[in-house]
């Protein structure tokens, strides 16, 4: 949701290491994700939000949000991708903010912040937590920000196609207890695509309950030349059967905004959408 944030340059140095040895080998799993991190997806973004909740009988509940993202540099951590997001409609939602902080240091914990408008309080999202459901959706807290690297193993399986595009199949496992507790995947099963380094698809096996979850990028387009996905699904499974789906559409997407450094605070988080 990317809900998974980088400079070109990285891009641009990376993709070419990468390519230049296409012809005596295959890239690695980890040099794949090493490229789909530092792809470049944009910077002062803004934009509007549809997620719709599907449950197993198909009853629907919507919830319409707007986004805001900048990468900034900070003198002690480095890169950090900084997104505010605010619910606008139902009016039960009205106004509940989503702050995070996600830091490119290898090993620091990125930072979450929920503010809950009907009780006046803000929880800051405890690393625990972060396995939880993100507003009843299909989508964990974890899954709002990138992954650190080195908290997994990587294995290229094989490689394929998704709508016609070549892709590369990686499976991703944790090294860690903690992370599986932290992220609430036990292992996944990333679909690269090859020409652009964006996640297409994937399957993630939860660690409890025995239930695996589908992404799938349904719709991906480049807007000032970032290729941007438009509608995403996440469906959650048990066997063959559908428990839940959450389908999250992006429209007037626009990069290069004018975004002020204190807009990315929990003060700011606090004073709802206006």
């Amino acid at each position: 949701m990317k809900m998974f944030n980088n400079s070109v340059q990285g891009v641009a140095i990376i993709t070419a290491l990468l390519f230049s040895n296409l012809s005596t080998a295959a890239p690695t799993a980890r040099e794949i994700m090493e490229a789909v991190n530092a792809r470049d997806d944009g910077d002062n973004a803004i934009m509007q939000m549809e997620m719709r909740l599907v449950d197993k009988q198909g009853k629907q509940r919507v919830r319409k949000m707007k986004r805001w993202a900048k990468d900034q540099i900070d003198e002690q951590q480095g890169e950090v991708s900084r997104s505010l997001l605010f619910f606008l409609e139902p009016t039960d939602v009205k106004n509940t903010g989503f702050l995070t902080y996600d830091y490119d240091a290898p090993g620091k914990d990125d930072d979450q912040w929920l503010y809950l408008p009907a009780l006046r309080k803000t929880k800051r999202i405890a690393n625990d937590d972060k396995s939880g459901s993100f507003m009843g959706s299909d989508f964990n807290y974890s899954d709002m920000t990138d992954p650190d690297l080195d908290d997994y193993s990587f294995t290229l399986m094989k490689e394929s196609e998704v709508r016609g595009h070549p892709v590369w199949q990686i499976k991703a496992v944790p090294k860690s207890k903690e992370t599986i507790e932290e992220t609430g995947y036990k292992q996944s099963v990333l679909f690269v695509r090859q020409d652009n380094h964006v996640v297409v698809r994937g399957v993630r096996w939860l660690e409890k309950r025995g239930r695996l979850r589908y992404l799938d990028v349904k719709k991906l387009e480049q807007i000032d030349g970032i290729w941007t996905p438009l509608e995403t699904t996440m469906t959650t499974k048990q066997g063959k059967k559908r428990v839940h789906k959450t389908v999250i559409h992006y429209s007037n997407v626009r990069y290069g905004a004018d975004l002020p450094e204190g807009m990315f605070t929990v003060r700011r988080l606090e004073k709802g959408a206006e």
